[in-house]
């Protein structure tokens, strides 16, 4: 079997790391993160607030040599055994086209190209949804042939965070790579237990109206999931409603439990807004997918359940799976845009539990020689896509 660290597992870095909710699903499972990177001040805040002693490095990946990551760490490249991370992919140029001049392209190929130079023996890449039909699949086949050229064996399937144990039934696009020649990763399993709803999720919470915040709590958990987040942490953070006005506010008061606006009279009907504005989320479902706008009752799905304004910054932490000990620096409109754009620890666990089992079942041996081997281009079975381009590159 593979040798692990004397302090932890495989080694992992995360790149594009945000706040770190990758970084803690692979913590928890068993890997040892050196940190992360990324160019966004505020979250970097957050991230070393609650991952330290973990570093993270600010900076723009698309302008950072390896040689700046290894000196910052302290770490060689070699010590690396896992690279993780949602590097921006609606810039990756197309088939015959990579090296197009969209901006966002040289952040793919900077993870790109830093998984070619440290050659990790596995690769987890986290992203939307919508990457797998992203101009009519092929992004997604650039995706895997890029890797290939690598010498990686690569698969990607889109996952919902809710067969994970996390209260939400956000979508996202994962790949999972390994050198050829290493154990296959197999995607994880959806849990046995049946989804998190949100009230069993946040009806633990103070109950807030909108501009109130609280700082403890004031009632005792009451599912296995609420005890799980709170673990032993006595003060509440993080938990302050958004302000609303009078006239929102008895908007809102007609919406029932997981209703819309439809049940809000006529003379009271916003004026703009899309069919799923003005809803509220329905407290025996997970949630729909959590974004920057939680706390905006005019967002799509936004509104609490029972109370009349929008969700918190905790209670979108708590639908995101992060445990309440974790705490969201920076102003109050980056805090949501942290929360809304990190990835749920408990679907970061699931991955790095399947990671960890695939590495496992090599020999220290095989991964040394993986790894130190040259690049050899590993065919991919033809999609749909791929024979299409053949056949047309052949007449």
């Amino acid at each position: 079997m593979a040798g692990e660290r004397e302090n932890g597992g495989p080694l992992c870095l995360d790149l594009f790391c945000g706040i770190g909710g990758l970084t803690s699903g692979l913590e928890a499972a068993g890997l040892h993160c050196v940190g992360g990177v990324d160019s966004w001040h505020e979250a970097r805040a957050t991230f070393e607030h609650n991952h330290a002693p973990l570093r993270c490095m600010e900076a723009d990946l698309g302008r950072t040599p390896l040689a700046k990551i290894e000196n910052f760490f302290d770490i060689s490249a070699a010590d690396v055994d896992i690279v993780a991370g949602g590097p921006p992919c609606q810039g990756f140029s197309t088939v015959g086209k990579r090296e197009a001049a969209d901006p966002r392209n040289s952040l793919w190929t900077a993870f790109r190209d830093l998984v070619a130079a440290i050659r990790p023996a596995y690769v987890i890449i986290e992203n939307v949804e919508g990457l797998l039909v992203m101009q009519k699949g092929k992004v997604r086949e650039s995706i895997l042939d890029s890797f290939a050229e690598l010498g990686y064996r690569m698969d990607c399937q889109l996952l919902r965070a809710a067969d994970y144990g996390v209260p939400q039934l956000r979508k996202r696009t994962v790949f999972l790579g390994w050198i050829e020649g290493l154990c296959p990763v197999d995607f994880p399993l959806p849990v046995r237990d049946g989804p998190v709803s949100v009230g069993d999720a946040i009806f633990d919470l103070p109950p807030l109206k909108a501009s109130e915040s609280a700082a403890s709590y004031t009632a005792p958990p009451k599912t296995l999931y609420q005890k799980a987040r709170r673990k032993d942490t006595d003060i509440l953070t993080n938990h302050e409603a958004a302000h609303h006005s009078a006239d929102l506010v008895e908007v809102i008061r007609h919406i029932p439990d997981g209703g819309n606006r439809k049940s809000i009279p006529g003379h009271l009907q916003p004026r703009s807004g899309f069919h799923n504005s003005y809803s509220r989320l329905a407290s025996w479902k997970p949630a729909v997918a959590i974004t920057s706008n939680m706390r905006k009752p005019s967002s799509a799905r936004a509104i609490h359940p029972t109370q009349h304004r929008g969700l918190t910054v905790r209670e979108g932490l708590r639908l995101q799976s992060f445990d309440d000990d974790f705490v969201v620096l920076g102003s109050r409109t980056s805090q949501y845009l942290q929360v809304g754009n990190a990835v749920p620890p408990l679907l970061g666990r699931a991955l790095g539990v399947a990671v960890f089992e695939a590495y496992r079942a090599n020999e220290a041996e095989a991964i040394r020689a993986a790894r130190s081997g040259g690049v050899r281009y590993v065919r991919r079975n033809l999609t749909l896509f791929d024979f299409e381009a053949e056949m047309a590159s052949a007449l």
